[in-house]
């Protein structure tokens, strides 16, 4: 898996530090920053929440083929 996130069009509403703090964190002004773009298997799961529950669908996933 591999996660990307846009400060462009994040809306600073923290469910993905929240979901996967260890994946997630966020800037001095609020918006979403990767910690790990390749996450362990462990967390798929909770980053596919994260991505599904941001409201500006800033979070792309991208699944391993």
């Amino acid at each position: 898996m591999r996660v990307e996130a846009s400060n462009d069009t994040c809306a600073v509403g923290s469910l993905c530090v929240y979901r996967a703090p260890g994946v997630f964190d966020q800037d001095d002004d609020g918006h979403v920053l990767v910690l790990q773009p390749n996450p362990p298997a462990e967390m798929h799961e909770a980053i596919r929440w994260a991505a599904r529950s941001c409201p500006t669908k800033s979070i792309k996933v991208y699944e391993d083929e």
